[in-house]
């Protein structure tokens, strides 16, 4: 609390005070705060803001620091992706505006509130990721534009280190490298046709990080994990099972196939493969599968006793019989 007070006064003065303010759930290696600050002569404006700051003798997870993210979300709004304004950002936090709207998927996916919202979702995430995906990579911190090329290899390598047989997986990882659209393999380059496959990827477009309102998308969230990449990683993640909540509808749990790709092409986002976006969609459980296992070694391990890590860990299994049900029908890969 005591940061957070340092910080308004530097952002808006010493007479600036804070009526309200309430830490939100998640995040071991960073805080996220709602708060208001009250200024002003007659002290009549209200700003309503979220602030986002390193917890103090913690390291770090993967993923950009916050002055790299708020570069990426400054760069993001230029080129029309909806996101909180930056209001002010050091290199330990992030003061940006709050945007009014629910986060939580199952509320949006069921609430009568966001009823008319549903339908629209699909083509808005569409248009949403076209603008990520036309940013311009120098926006990028050094590193996130020099990750590895081959993501298989890169979750292969994590599977690996984890030392859990998980035969689901490896099956996965050999039928997905066996497969690969073409254009997609490493270092290989698209079509003139096609344009280049190497964008600015958001890295963790899904439902649970958007703000929706009852109009629909308003703001995209949670930048930490971009990087160069293949702009359909973006696309395969969004349309992942788990992000659907149980819903039958494969985007996000709020649309279908058709309406992100014809919104996504008809903004200008690279010509959509489907084959390729099945490719990346399959690639996408997979990789949510392996994080599950990751979660929970790090409670059984030590690293961080958790319940939420340790039951993520039934997770695993769910994300197998997905790609069971996947892959079913395709070749089997020479080991």
């Amino acid at each position: 609390m005591t940061r957070l007070h340092e910080i308004v006064g530097e952002v808006f003065g010493a007479g600036a005070s804070v009526p309200f303010s309430v830490r939100l759930p998640g995040g071991a290696s960073r805080e996220t705060w709602a708060l208001d600050v009250v200024t002003g002569p007659e002290r009549h404006e209200r700003h309503e803001l979220v602030l986002r700051l390193d917890s103090p003798g913690v390291a770090l997870e993967a993923g950009a620091p916050l002055a790299s993210e708020a570069t990426l979300m400054r760069a993001a709004s230029g080129a029309g992706v909806p996101v909180p304004a930056i209001v002010a950002a050091g290199e330990s936090y992030i003061l940006m505006t709050r945007v009014a709207g629910e986060t939580i998927p199952r509320k949006i996916l069921r609430d009568d509130a966001y009823a008319a919202a549903r339908p629209l979702l699909a083509a808005q995430c569409g248009r949403a990721l076209a603008a990520i995906h036309r940013m311009p990579p120098s926006c990028l911190a050094q590193e996130a534009r020099e990750e590895a090329a081959d993501p298989l290899r890169r979750w292969r390598d994590v599977l690996d280190l984890l030392g859990e047989p998980h035969p689901v997986f490896e099956l996965a990882l050999r039928r997905l490298a066996a497969d690969r659209p073409a254009g997609h393999s490493p270092g290989h380059s698209a079509s003139p046709s096609t344009g280049p496959r190497r964008t600015v990827v958001h890295g963790d477009f899904r439902n649970g990080n958007l703000v929706v309102g009852p109009d629909g998308l308003r703001a995209v969230l949670d930048w930490e994990l971009a990087h160069l990449g293949d702009p359909l990683e973006d696309l395969g993640w969004l349309c992942v099972k788990a992000w659907r909540f149980g819903s039958p509808l494969p985007v996000g749990g709020f649309g279908g196939y058709d309406e992100l790709i014809d919104a996504y092409e008809a903004a200008g986002g690279h010509p959509v493969d489907r084959d390729a976006l099945r490719w990346w969609e399959t690639f996408g459980v997979l990789k949510w599968g392996i994080i599950c296992v990751m979660q929970t070694m790090r409670h059984l391990r030590g690293g961080a006793r958790s319940v939420e890590l340790a039951a993520i860990g039934r997770r695993a299994c769910e994300n197998e019989w997905d790609l069971l049900r996947m892959l079913r029908g395709k070749p089997v890969a020479p080991a």
